[in-house]
């Protein structure tokens, strides 16, 4: 964003003398970046508010002397997905605010003018004006570049552990795959969008240029995982899809088996038969004669 915003300036600063219309269009790059860096920053505060509680700490137990089980101490302490999560987003904000200072302070600092009103009447002097060296300077062009070749870099860093995991995993998992059969061809029009306007160059769209290429490899692995999943008969995570209908079948067959069960016996069949098959006779109660003669 601060890369288009840097290279187009002297365009935001022509407003002043167009229509709200005029202007609207011209920084149409400028709506563009900022309404797509607006969404991707609204998501990582969402994700850093809403991380699940009960995965923000664990405990830890260890025992003070190792030879005496008496002496336990338990910690609560982060884990390390919560402290990954807030490094990140730390680290974000501190980048941020770096290089939007740094933007600003060489673009205030730059030695350009606008034309004021009212405008010179040209003159048949010979004598050529002294215009200010033309926007951008040299290092306002490389600070630009710096800004989109890092962008990229950080782009590559973004999408290179799901693109590993999802390859390891050779499961589609959460991934959506409607939402990326939008997005890459959105990024092949953001792209061209950023290209055609006055005062951008590659540094401006080649970010977009190499997501939509991360973001296409990824589609293309989640179908050939999508059709792998169809013939194993398993899940976007993996589980198998069979044991659903094994249940279902299972159930009537569980039932019909009781309701054999339950009409083999009678009201005289004993209650406590031990789950034996084959009736066994009960034994014959000895009288007090033969047990005395035995």
């Amino acid at each position: 964003m601060l890369n288009v915003i840097t290279l187009q300036w002297v365009i935001i600063q022509c407003c002043k003398y167009l229509s709200p219309g005029n202007c609207v269009e011209s920084l149409g790059a400028v709506w563009i970046v900022g309404l797509q860096w607006f969404f991707f920053t609204t998501v990582l505060v969402l994700f850093l508010i809403y991380f699940p509680p009960h995965l923000k700490y664990v405990n830890i137990t260890s025992h003070t002397v190792p030879w005496s089980h008496d002496m336990v101490t338990t910690e609560h302490v982060p884990s390390t997905e919560w402290r990954l999560a807030t490094f990140a987003g730390f680290t974000t904000l501190a980048h941020f605010l770096f290089i939007t200072f740094t933007t600003f302070f060489l673009i205030l600092t730059e030695d350009y003018t606008l034309p004021q009103k009212p405008y010179p009447i040209p003159s048949p002097d010979p004598t050529p004006p002294s215009y200010p060296a033309p926007y951008p300077s040299q290092r306002i062009a490389l600070w630009a570049a710096f800004l989109g070749i890092l962008s990229a870099v950080l782009a590559v860093i973004q999408y290179a552990p799901q693109l590993w995991t999802t390859w390891r995993a050779k499961t589609v998992g959460a991934l959506s795959i409607p939402m990326m059969c939008i997005q890459t061809p959105g990024a092949v029009l953001m792209v061209i969008s950023i290209a055609i306007r006055p005062g951008t160059n590659w540094t401006s769209w080649i970010t977009y240029a190499t997501a939509g290429v991360m973001q296409g490899s990824l589609l293309v692995m989640c179908i050939c995982w999508k059709v792998r999943q169809k013939r194993l008969d398993i899940d976007d995570f993996g589980r198998p899809l069979h044991s659903e209908h094994e249940s279902v079948h299972a159930a009537p067959a569980a039932g019909s088996s009781a309701a054999a069960a339950s009409a083999s016996h009678s009201e005289t069949t004993p209650l406590l038969s031990g789950g034996s098959s084959s009736s066994t006779p009960a034994p014959k109660k000895k009288t007090w004669y033969e047990f005395w003669k035995n």
